[in-house]
């Protein structure tokens, strides 16, 4: 039996009468990397930040890696990276000073803190401007340094909330590749995305969400086959368009 490293029952968020995410179920397994795919406003953002105990659930329950994350919360939260859709860093602080203040959260210090800082910094590319202000990098250096701010504890889990938003495709296409470079080094991925190919490009497994409610749930040929026998022939834009009535094409930037 495979590893669930998260799963949620009856997950529900309101804001006073208005249901954003409805009685959400989902299993994801270790070593996944698992699409959740949906027009803005799907009510993806608040499953993502009910996971991370940001925001406290209606209804329903989070188990995350065997934990509940609002019980347990110092138990579990060093085991997430969590890269949000809005920047998480500051503009006012150099590259360096971000991926340390960041990391430090999680308790790690002295030299393994600037190994760690470096490390991070390589990783996204970003080594050669450590010690330029972010607020004057692109957008998609931003993105990116938003990247090393959240995988320098190595956490089990990594959440991404639409992580190319805004940006150019060189750089687009640098975080996909690094987003599976992290699945290959052990992670498990959860990412969000509006963007069609992006997720069928890199996940194992994708939902689709909307209205707050999961409509579909599997491999992308088997989501392809929830509307054509043999899945030939059809994209998943079309898929998505034959489950929900919506074009997600119409949900860019």
């Amino acid at each position: 039996m495979e590893d669930i490293i998260l799963s949620t029952t009856e997950l529900t968020k309101k804001y006073d009468n208005r249901v954003v995410v409805d009685g959400l179920n989902l299993e994801i397994k270790k070593g996944e990397i698992f699409g959740l795919l949906g027009p803005n406003g799907a009510g993806k953002s608040t499953t993502m930040n009910m996971i991370c105990s940001i925001v406290r659930p209606t209804a329903g329950s989070v188990n995350l890696l065997g934990k509940n994350p609002w019980k347990q919360k110092k138990e579990v939260i060093h085991k997430i990276g969590y890269i949000p859709q809005e920047l998480a860093i500051h503009g006012k602080l150099r590259a360096w000073e971000n991926v340390e203040l960041f990391t430090s959260l999680y308790g790690i210090k002295g030299n393994k803190l600037k190994q760690t800082v470096e490390e991070s910094l390589e990783y996204v590319g970003l080594s050669e401007k450590r010690n330029e202000f972010a607020g004057k990098f692109s957008g998609g250096m931003k993105r990116r340094l938003n990247i090393a701010c959240a995988i320098g504890h190595q956490p089990e889990l990594l959440i991404f909330d639409e992580p190319t938003v805004g940006i150019d495709p060189q750089s687009r296409n640098f975080i996909l590749e690094k987003i599976k470079d992290s699945n290959r080094n052990g992670a498990t991925v959860i990412y969000t995305s509006h963007y069609m190919e992006e997720v069928e490009a890199i996940c194992t497994r994708i939902a689709i969400m909307d209205n707050g409610k999961i409509i579909a749930c599997g491999t992308s040929e088997e989501l392809k086959k929830l509307v054509r026998e043999d899945g030939s022939d059809i994209t998943l834009e079309e898929v998505f368009l034959t489950l929900t009535g919506k074009r997600l094409r119409d949900y860019g930037e």
